[in-house]
């Protein structure tokens, strides 16, 4: 696989809701916080502004625009922010199992709608690297995403058998597809796995490590793959990784380790060798330094111990909150 559908294969996006939104004349609906989650979007027909908590400027969505929330934050969505909101819990009620919630008669605004949980470990592997608002618009190249979203629609509308598993698949594929389309516009001035991916040589290194995690790779070999000196390759990768590259490729496998040690009963030290290491007690060091307990603790106790950072360096998320099915 690809390094980003390595991590969101770890990370296990589930959606546990799907569901359009028809609403018409003035109105204003305020969804509440929802952490270790992603909201995924698009507007089929009219347009509506966006709203989140703690960002300064509201986002006006118009037709063929789609936008992701990766941070679980309350937001707002608006024919006009001037007005008092309802809560989404009593708009979605009727689409709590999927389906159309209709609002003020509907008719003027059209949305269809994902929720994903992060199931996996280490939400923000991919939640840190992506901001408040990732609005993707409609003049942007996005024939891939408008199929699933204009498929969605119609079976949302129509309520077919076995509906309900299509959608959930049309909803992973506009999660991919939204977050595809973001990675191409590129990322400019951030640091993290994510924006190195939208660098070629960056990416063809880290493709590498993902490829062969076992492999015994060096800062030479990777340089290769980058096409670039060894010097020059180290210091590009720690200014836009934010890691050296051993860093990183070690802090991968024990994302990997991690998984492996919860779902599958295969023994430390298989894994180890699965990984590169020759002995357990070398991988079990390592796993130590990265997860903060022993892979045994791990395995044991579901997570890693007091460690604030995840394996790939980033801030852990809070454990989620509960939330309304919009």
């Amino acid at each position: 696989m690809d390094p980003l559908s390595d991590v969101l294969s770890l990370l296990k996006p589930h959606n546990h809701m799907s569901a359009g939104f028809d609403a018409g004349g003035e109105w204003s609906v305020q969804f509440p916080e929802s952490r270790d989650s992603i909201k995924c979007g698009a507007v089929v027909s009219g347009q509506c502004w966006l709203s989140v908590d703690d960002v300064a400027d509201p986002v006006r969505l118009d037709t063929g625009d789609c936008f992701l929330l990766p941070h679980g934050r309350p937001f707002r969505l608006a024919s006009d922010l001037t007005l008092s909101s309802v809560e989404a819990v009593t708009v979605f009620s009727a689409a709590r199992n999927g389906g159309i919630a209709v609002h003020k008669g509907g008719g003027d605004c059209f949305l269809v709608s994902s929720r994903f949980a992060l199931t996996g470990n280490h939400a923000s592997v991919l939640l840190g690297m992506l901001p408040p608002i990732v609005h993707i618009r409609k003049d942007t190249d996005q024939s891939g995403l408008r199929w699933p979203v204009e498929l969605m629609m119609r079976e949302l509308r129509e309520r077919r058998p076995g509906g309900f598993l299509l959608v959930q698949h049309l909803a992973h594929m506009m999660l991919i597809d939204a977050l595809r389309l973001h990675l191409a516009g590129g990322l400019q001035g951030g640091v993290g796995w994510l924006f190195a991916l939208a660098d070629r040589q960056m990416g063809a290194a880290i493709a590498a490590m993902h490829e062969k995690p076992a492999h015994h790779w060096t800062l030479q070999t990777l340089a290769e793959r980058a096409g670039m000196s060894r010097s020059t390759f180290a210091l590009k990768f720690k200014q836009t990784v934010g890691k050296s590259p051993m860093d990183y490729l070690t802090r991968w496998r024990m994302l990997l380790a991690g998984d492996r040690l919860q779902n599958s009963s295969d023994p430390v030290s298989a894994i180890a060798l699965s990984l590169g290491y020759d002995s357990e007690s070398a991988f079990s060091t390592a796993f130590k330094r990265v997860m903060g307990c022993s892979p045994r603790q791990y395995s044991r106790d579901g997570n890693a111990a007091s460690s604030q950072e995840s394996p790939l360096g980033f801030p852990l998320m809070q454990p989620a909150l509960s939330e309304s099915p919009a």
